[in-house]
């Protein structure tokens, strides 16, 4: 039997069913346990949330005579998930907004989404399943962001450190994946289990050594043997899990596959790799290489993009890798790019009008060698007579606000 009560009402050895809210107001990755630690209760006093369902069936009940909202989990399965949060579907905010209007709102998923992942990744390695329900309410925040405004949750993920990879790597090919998924004209149902694979594709890293894992130089042979054998360890896991959702776990095996079979485990090529590995091993690679690690510092994101290029032949599936730089931008958010004017500035937001005209903010003459005011220019707009003249190395000008620049937050990566 399932009771809805007040927060205030919640006490140690009750069954919490699920939260009535979004996932993102309350300090648990996981729901339906047993409430049995007086420190996580006074994590849910002090949360936004107000109600939760609690299933009296599995834990202690409230006193009797307290007023409680009672139904039957039988006749309101039917009607309403209680794995997913209360809000209505139609009621989800996807309307399309500048970058500016939604960074703000992309920073918070990405943190709350950090925690999340940083809590499934822990669960699963205790031996626990994975998540499926809360990971999937995960994936639908983040292709909300993404049908929004895809540049700035993707630009946002990228900005990780090097203790945060592990973590923010998964949410940051989520987003790709969601991104790329709509750019090859995918289904809504798909799009999301495009997402979930992104996600999860690097679970099998909790088997790694730490040692191996993060450690900070080039790995040897035997370390790169161990590590090669992530796919299959998060295959294992995943498989273990209920209500696995086959495309992950077809991504979580064969996202390091390559179209000339000198991928790894199984050395599968061409159209033996699902579309959905061969997106999944795009979003990863430009991910990593665009991403601060242990051992070196991130590349540009146009940079990367031209890197990728060159390796398309034997890495890549053309018109996959084709689909993702349309998702992208030839320059993508926070590339560093020379105007035909002299001016320097830095991509903010892809433009509606062709790939090779972003809207730039301009902070840097290159003539003068000094900063000036910055201004936003849409490089598409009819009466714009500035072109990109060509990329610009970050390393070479040590701008110490570039992040800032481009997203507008008091960004420190």
């Amino acid at each position: 039997m399932l009771k809805k009560i007040t927060v205030e009402q919640l006490q140690l050895g009750m069954h919490l069913k699920e939260f009535c809210g979004s996932w993102m107001d309350h300090p648990f990755w996981r729901t339906g346990f047993v409430l049995k630690e007086a420190n996580d209760l006074a994590l849910i006093l002090n949360s936004p949330i107000k109600e939760v369902w609690i299933d009296v069936s599995l834990g202690a009940d409230v006193p009797s005579g307290e007023a409680v909202e009672s139904v039957d989990e039988i006749i309101v399965a039917p009607v309403v998930s209680l794995n997913l949060p209360v809000t209505p579907h139609l009621l989800r905010d996807k309307t399309p907004v500048s970058a500016s209007q939604e960074i703000e709102r992309a920073a918070r998923i990405c943190l709350e989404s950090k925690a999340a992942v940083v809590s499934m990744f822990e669960e699963v390695r205790m031996g626990n399943a994975v998540d499926v329900g809360g990971a999937r309410q995960l994936v639908e925040d983040i292709s909300d962001s993404i049908a929004r405004n895809p540049g700035a949750i993707i630009s946002l993920a990228r900005l990780k450190t090097a203790d945060d990879y592990t973590y923010m790597h998964s949410v940051a090919v989520c987003a790709m994946m969601v991104a790329l998924a709509k750019q090859l004209g995918l289904d809504e149902a798909i799009t999301r289990s495009c997402g979930m694979a992104g996600l999860l594709h690097d679970l099998g890293k909790v088997a790694m050594p730490t040692e191996v894992l993060n450690k900070p130089g080039k790995l040897t042979e035997a370390e790169f043997a161990i590590m090669r054998t992530h796919p299959e360890e998060g295959f294992r896991m995943l498989k273990a899990s209920p209500d696995v959702d086959p495309i992950a776990l077809d991504v979580v095996l064969h996202h390091h596959e390559k179209i000339d079979g000198t991928g790894y485990p199984e050395r599968l090529k061409g159209d033996q790799i699902s579309l959905y590995s061969k997106m999944g091993a795009v979003c990863d690679v430009y991910d990593a290489i665009t991403s601060n690690r242990p051992y070196k510092a991130g590349w540009d994101p146009a940079e990367s993009l031209r890197q990728m290029a060159d390796w398309a032949k034997g890495h890549f599936d053309p018109k996959v890798f084709q689909a993702f730089v349309k998702s992208m931008g030839i320059y993508p958010v926070g590339s560093l790019v020379r105007l035909s004017s002299g001016r320097i500035g830095v991509v903010t937001e892809q433009s509606t009008g062709s790939l090779t005209t972003p809207i730039v903010k301009v902070f840097f003459s290159a003539k003068s060698n000094l900063r000036i005011s910055p201004y936003v220019v849409d490089l598409s707009a009819k009466a714009c007579t500035e072109k990109i003249f060509q990329r610009e190395d970050p390393e070479k000008w040590q701008f110490p606000d570039l992040n800032e620049m481009w997203s507008g937050l008091p960004l420190k990566t």
